[in-house]
């Protein structure tokens, strides 16, 4: 078992945290974690960048603090194209990045769980242009099990 200081160590140590070292891209989950932000009527919002070189979503990990719409702000400061290809109840969304370049989605993720977003085009996906939206909470009383009450951690 690693400590969270001991992992980053060791990734760096086997050029499993930065493309063209160990790996061609980064590991899935060596990257950073950010916060939605929420407005006064209860909209999130949040940027995620693509930062030169990287090949990686800034932040990897989004954390939204309940179930709701966001809108996403992207941004491709890399000098390849990249696209968006992300989660949302009734359909995803689909944006194209070209190098340089900026977008906006919004999207419904009404539920807790983890939702995957990545860039499908070339190999981004395979050199680590994945990341995931968080969305907290817990599921309504309509969608829970009818059994008797659980422990909770």
């Amino acid at each position: 078992m690693t400590t969270t200081e001991d992992r980053s160590d060791l990734l760096n140590q086997l050029g499993l945290n930065t493309q063209n070292k160990a790996a061609l891209g980064r590991v899935l989950g060596t990257g950073t974690i950010g916060h939605a932000t929420e407005d006064a009527d209860g909209r999130m919002r949040a940027t995620i960048r693509i930062n030169p070189d990287e090949i990686v979503w800034d932040p990897s990990i989004l954390v939204m603090p309940h179930g709701g719409d966001i809108e996403l702000e992207l941004i491709n400061d890399d000098l390849n194209t990249h696209c968006a290809l992300l989660p949302s109840n009734g359909d995803r969304k689909f944006i194209w990045l070209v190098n340089h370049s900026k977008g906006r989605a919004t999207l419904n993720l009404d539920g807790p769980g983890y939702y995957w977003f990545s860039s499908p085009t070339g190999n981004d996906e395979g050199r680590g242009l994945t990341g995931a939206i968080v969305v907290l909470g817990d599921a309504p009383p309509e969608a829970r099990l009818d059994r008797p009450e659980q422990p909770r951690p």
